[in-house]
């Protein structure tokens, strides 16, 4: 089997909503949505590549801040390993540059909308996050 395609997307937290970026037609898994990110190039480094790519698909600056979930995936045409890391915007408005459609949601609405088959980890993790940061910490 080929090396697998090395793909970074962005969970990125706004508001204590996440984005979700919808798939252009004629794309790869066409009219899904998905964490916004992409390919990393060879050569780059998986964060660069994530600032990149969520510039060039939606017009906005983030900030990586850090790892938040690893997954692999096989695909009948190829193997993907999806770097998913937790980042801010930084400025900017969400554009339409190279995704269909975009939505800020609450992380227990996440599951309404339909994702690829290796975000369901990751959102069951962003589920967990969530409901740590919403809950009252104990202690002192």
């Amino acid at each position: 089997m080929a090396t697998p395609v090395i793909v970074s997307a962005a969970v990125l937290f706004h508001h204590g909503e996440v984005l979700l970026t919808r798939r252009m037609e004629g794309a790869h898994l066409a009219g899904l949505w998905e964490f916004p990110g992409g390919k990393v190039e060879e050569g780059e480094d998986p964060e660069d590549a994530l600032v990149r790519e969520v510039r060039e698909e939606c017009g906005v600056e983030i900030a990586v801040e850090d790892i938040f979930d690893v997954t692999f995936h096989r695909y009948e045409s190829k193997d993907v390993l999806l770097l998913f890391y937790r980042c801010r915007l930084v400025s900017g408005e969400i554009q339409h540059l190279g995704v269909a459609d975009h939505v800020f949601c609450a992380p227990a609405a996440i599951r309404g909308y339909p994702l690829p088959p290796p975000d369901d980890r990751v959102v069951a993790k962003i589920e967990a996050y969530s409901a740590s940061l919403d809950s009252p910490r104990s202690g002192g």
